[in-house]
C-alpha cells in the first residue's frame, strides 16, 4: 500500500499560528472580556451573543476571510448548512470519485441534491466532467483522504474547478485538517470552509463555517431561533481549544512520524508495515502479518488505549487510540479489516504505543 499523507505543519509553524490567533483575539476583546465566561441569549440587534459574534470575527480574521459563523452539530451540520446556502433540490454538485463520508452522504440525500462524481486525483477528468455538466452548481472537495490512493492537492484541484467554471461554488471539508496544515480550503481559493471545532479541543457539538459573507449572510438569516444560538461561554471555549490545537497537533504528527519509522525497523514483532495516512485524522495504519487485527484491538484497550474517538481529537481524548480502520477505506478496500488497525497517539509518546501495541500482539499469541 502507498499512501499520500497531507504534510503537516512544524512546530515553530504551529507556534506561529497560536501567536497569530493570540493577536487577533486582543484586536477585538479587552482584557477583561476574555477574562469572563461571555454572554447568553439573543442580544437585540445581533440575534446572538456579543461574545459570539466576537468569537465569530476573531476566526474570521484569522483565516483572512470574510466572515465565520458558529453553528450546533459540529462538522456535519457546517457541511449540511454550507450546502443549503449555495444549492438547490434537485442540482448538481460535483463530489469526488470515492466513499463520501456518511454524514456528508445523509446531508446530500437530505437535501435531494444529484451528484456528479469527477476523479479529483486526475486534473483532466475534472474537467472533462465539468465540461460536460455545465449546470454544476457546487463542488464539495474533502480536505482529508477519502481512500488509501487518493494523492490530490486540495489547492490544484481547486483552481482547476474555478478555472474550468467560476461560477461553481466550492465547499471544503476541513475536518481534521485545520491547525495541522499551511492553509485551509479558503485560504487556497474556496468559498466555504467547514469543520468542527470539537475535534480541535473546543466544546461539544460545535462547528465553524468560515469564508464568503453572501453565503454566511444568508444562514444568519435562517439560523435566528434562540435555541440555534452558540452561547458565549461555547464561543469563549472554541477560541481557548483554538489557541491550543496547533502546537498540540505538531508534536503528535512528530510522534506519529516517529512511531513510523521504529514500527518498519522491525521494533514489533508480528508487524507486516506501517504507513502514515490520513483516514481521516492523521493516524498510523498498522498491518499485521496475522489476521488479528480484531483480537488486537480488545487487547490494546485492556491495556489502556482508547478502543473508539469521541470526537476525534477532542478535548477528551489523550491516551492513544487504537481502533478499526475508518468505514470509508474499509468499503475503498474490504481485505484490509482483517490485517490492519489504525492508531492514533493523541498525548502520548511514541515509547507508550509500542509497549501497548508489543503487549497486545503478545497476548494474543498467547490466547490463540
Amino acid at each position: 500500500m502507498k499512501t499520500y499523507p497531507l504534510q503537516s505543519i512544524s512546530i515553530e509553524q504551529a507556534k506561529q499560528l497560536q501567536f497569530k490567533l493570540i493577536d487577533e483575539v486582543t484586536k477585538e476583546f479587552s482584557g477583561s472580556e476574555i477574562l469572563t465566561r461571555g454572554d447568553l441569549g439573543v442580544v437585540k440587534g445581533l440575534n446572538k451573543p456579543n461574545t459570539t459574534l466576537k468569537v465569530e470575527k476573531v476566526i474570521a480574521n484569522f483565516f483572512n476571510q470574510e466572515k465565520a459563523m458558529l453553528v450546533r452539530g459540529a462538522g456535519t451540520m457546517a457541511i449540511r448548512m454550507a450546502l443549503y446556502s449555495s444549492v438547490k433540490r434537485d442540482e448538481k454538485v460535483l463530489v469526488h470519485t470515492a466513499p463520501i463520508y456518511p454524514t456528508t452522504n445523509t446531508s446530500i440525500d437530505m437535501l435531494g441534491i444529484e451528484t456528479i462524481s469527477a476523479d479529483y486525483n486526475n486534473v483532466e477528468d475534472i474537467k472533462n466532467v465539468i465540461e460536460n455538466n455545465k449546470d454544476i452548481k457546487v463542488a464539495i472537495v474533502q480536505y482529508t483522504r477519502q481512500q488509501p490512493s487518493d494523492s490530490y492537492d486540495i489547492k490544484q484541484v481547486i483552481e482547476t474547478i474555478k478555472q474550468a467554471n467560476k461560477d461553481i461554488t466550492i465547499i471544503t471539508d476541513d475536518n481534521y485538517a485545520v491547525m495541522k496544515v499551511e492553509y485551509i480550503g479558503v485560504e487556497a481559493g474556496a468559498d466555504l470552509s467547514c469543520f468542527s471545532l470539537f475535534k480541535l479541543l473546543g466544546p461539544e457539538g460545535i462547528g465553524c463555517i468560515v469564508g464568503k459573507s453572501a453565503y454566511i449572510d444568508k444562514l444568519i438569516k435562517t439560523n435566528y431561533s434562540g435555541g440555534l444560538q452558540v452561547q458565549g461561554h461555547e464561543a469563549i471555549d472554541c477560541l481557548r481549544g483554538l489557541v491550543y490545537a496547533p502546537v498540540m497537533l505538531a508534536i503528535q504528527a512528530d510522534v506519529t512520524t516517529n512511531i513510523v519509522n521504529r514500527l518498519l525497523n522491525k521494533e514489533v514483532e508480528k508487524v507486516k508495515n506501517a504507513f502514515i495516512a490520513n483516514a481521516q485524522s492523521k493516524v498510523i495504519l498498522v498491518e499485521l502479518e496475522d489476521e488479528i487485527a480484531n483480537e488486537v484491538l480488545i487487547e490494546a484497550e485492556k491495556l489502556g488505549a482508547a478502543p473508539n474517538p469521541v470526537g476525534a481529537e477532542s478535548k477528551y481524548e489523550f491516551v492513544p487510540m487504537f481502533y478499526r480502520l475508518s468505514g470509508t477505506f474499509i468499503n475503498a478496500d474490504p481485505s484490509l479489516a482483517k490485517k490492519m488497525i489504525r492508531i492514533n497517539p493523541l498525548r502520548s509518546g511514541e515509547d507508550t504505543v509500542l509497549r501497548i501495541l508489543n503487549q497486545a500482539i503478545k497476548n494474543v499469541e498467547i490466547e490463540v
